[in-house]
C-alpha cells in the first residue's frame, strides 16, 4: 500500500504519516525505487495512534501505548496508569478553562459595549494579576 492509499485509509495527511515515520512510530518497509511500501500492519498502527491523538494523547504517550499493545505480556494497569495520568492532565485542563470561561463572562457582562471609552474587558487585561 503506498502512503496515498494509507492517508485515505486512515484520515491521517500525508505529511502527518511521514512525521510518525520520521519518529519511527510506524516504519513502512522501502521499495527499491525508494517509495514507501506500507502493510496491514503499518494501516492498523496508524488508525490505532490517529484514535489515540484524537483523544488528545501525546505522541510519546502513544508510543507507550503501542509498545504496550505489541506487549502480550503487558499488565492491563500499565494501560490504566497511562489513562488515567492523561485524564488527570483533561481534567486540569477544563478546570482552567472554566475558570477563563467564568471570567470572561464576568467581564462581558461588566462591559457597557457602548460608544464610550471606558471598558472593564480592557482595565483588567491592564491590571497586574
Amino acid at each position: 500500500m503506498n502512503i496515498s492509499e494509507v492517508s485515505k485509509a486512515t484520515g491521517l495527511p500525508t505529511k502527518t504519516i511521514r512525521y510518525y515515520e520520521d519518529i519511527n512510530l510506524v516504519r513502512p518497509m522501502r521499495q527499491p525505487n525508494g517509495y514507501r511500501a506500507f502493510r496491514e500492519t503499518d494501516l492498523h498502527k496508524l488508525a490505532f495512534v490517529a484514535r489515540a491523538r484524537s483523544l488528545g494523547f501525546p505522541v510519546e504517550s502513544c508510543r507507550s501505548l503501542l509498545a504496550l499493545y505489541d506487549d502480550e505480556t503487558r499488565a492491563s494497569a500499565d494501560v490504566k496508569q497511562i489513562a488515567k495520568s492523561h485524564l488527570t492532565e483533561i481534567d486540569q485542563k477544563l478546570a482552567e478553562l472554566t475558570a477563563m470561561r467564568d471570567t470572561l463572562r464576568v467581564l462581558v457582562k461588566a462591559c457597557a459595549g457602548d460608544d464610550r471609552p471606558d471598558c472593564p474587558i480592557l482595565r483588567d487585561l491592564a491590571a497586574p494579576h
